[in-house]
């Protein structure tokens, strides 16, 4: 994991090595659910179908993902989180084994949404975890160690899977995903620690945390990462035939092209672990935005082998860059429900990866061709960065509301008193 590299304003802050086991373990999950990318022409020839059909595998897992993050997060609520994350890490390795043996499409579409649902509650629980054991100003880089186990899987999990499934047939990836998988349960079990059940007033209580949902912000949070991640998942999910079919690339290359795609994954979330606890909304607009040229000229260029391989990696690393600023808001926007939040998150990320994925293949099989899927993003994360702008006027307002009710008849500080620290999420 990318430990010291995330450090930014919270370098001070110790991160415990359970959180880099939970970021091990997405690990395994990130590669379940990108490698398709990879395999999806072996497969599609193998299951004799469509490739816009296979591409539905990932829509698949995504709505998984989408359903089992609040629904698993609220029935797990009141269970100790370190055995609801054991429990869900061993679902997920037997869901790879039965997409390895899986006989035909529907059995595999089956296979992928229970794994996913799996994969879904952890990612929900475990980054509630991960926030719990470090102090508010380091959010953002917990969330950055997470999201590099997330950003190594592109650079190495998918690639890896890609080159199995070209060499030992799509399977073998499956199988792999469950080693791993395996892996993580191990460490899991040996050092993420245990942690009681709050009693009392403190116990959790779904009707409190369900209260985050009458808030805006909340709303606009899910709408920003839904709309960024469809962008880049409306393009990546369908990268490696626009590499070979408009790019003019051979399929034997398409593993280092993805692993490129992961490599820019890891230096993103290495710059927005450093800076996004003291600049969120501007990690959020410098991201995004960069995110919406990179697709737009993707569309324009991507007949240019070298240039698509370039802005292959450049859109790695602008996605990424935005994710730890992402998770960090929707946490402080849903502070008092930090396992909502985290699912809210999840379902959200994934909402944007069946979405983009959906809709990019929709205009290939209207002819548009591969190139179009770029468009297709571009236009999504534009609407995510006017989110993002809306987003920050809102949280604007409701500071200066906040600050509106302070009783009038304090006293002021006096001139020697030393300036106050400026808050972890204030831009």
């Amino acid at each position: 994991m990318p430990g010291d590299l995330v450090r930014g304003g919270a370098a001070s802050a110790r991160v415990p090595v359970s959180v880099y086991v939970l970021g091990l373990s997405v690990f395994a999950l990130g590669t379940s659910e990108f490698m398709l990318s990879g395999i999806l022409q072996p497969l599609a020839r193998d299951l004799g179908v469509s490739i816009p059909k296979a591409g539905l595998l990932v829509s698949a897992f995504a709505v998984g993902m989408v359903v089992g993050a609040p629904v698993l997060a609220a029935a797990t609520l009141k269970l100790p989180r370190r055995t609801t994350l054991i429990a869900l890490l061993a679902a997920f390795m037997l869901g790879q084994v039965a997409g390895a043996l899986a006989p035909t499409y529907e059995v595999l579409f089956v296979s992928r949404v229970v794994s996913a649902l799996a994969c879904a509650g952890f990612w929900a629980v475990g980054a509630a975890v991960a926030v719990s054991l470090v102090p508010e100003n380091a959010r953002a880089r917990a969330m950055a160690i997470m999201l590099g186990g997330l950003s190594i899987a592109n650079v190495a999990g998918v690639p890896a899977g890609s080159f199995l499934g070209q060499q030992a047939g799509w399977r073998s990836a499956f199988w792999a995903v469950a080693a791993l998988a395996a892996v993580g349960l191990v460490g899991v079990l040996a050092l993420v620690p245990r942690t009681a059940v709050p009693t009392g007033a403190d116990a959790p209580k779904l009707r409190r945390e369900l209260r985050i949902y009458r808030d805006k912000q909340v709303w606009l949070a899910l709408l920003t990462i839904a709309l960024n991640a469809g962008a880049v998942f409306a393009l990546f999910s369908y990268l490696a035939p626009l590499l070979t079919d408009v790019a003019g690339l051979p399929e034997s290359w398409v593993p280092s092209v993805l692993a490129l795609f992961g490599l820019g994954g890891l230096i993103g979330t290495v710059i927005g672990g450093r800076i996004a606890d003291a600049h969120l909304f501007g990690t959020m607009y410098g991201g995004i935005a960069a995110s919406t040229t990179v697709l737009a000229l993707l569309a324009l260029l991507a007949e240019y082998r070298w240039v698509a391989i370039a802005l292959a990696l450049m859109l790695g690393v602008t996605a990424f860059t935005t994710g730890p600023a992402l998770n960090a808001r929707m946490f402080s926007a849903a502070d008092a429900a930090p396992t909502l939040a985290g699912a809210t998150a999840t379902a959200s990320f994934n909402i944007g990866n069946t979405v983009g994925p959906w809709l990019g293949g929709l205009a290939i099989s209207a002819g548009w061709g591969y190139a179009a899927v770029a468009w297709v993003g571009a236009v999504m994360a534009a609407g995510a960065v006017l989110m993002t702008a809306v987003s920050s006027r809102v949280h604007a307002r409701s500071r200066v509301v906040a600050g509106s009710m302070v009783e009038p008849s304090l006293p002021a500080a006096p001139p020697s008193s030393p300036p106050q620290r400026r808050a972890p999420y204030e831009t």
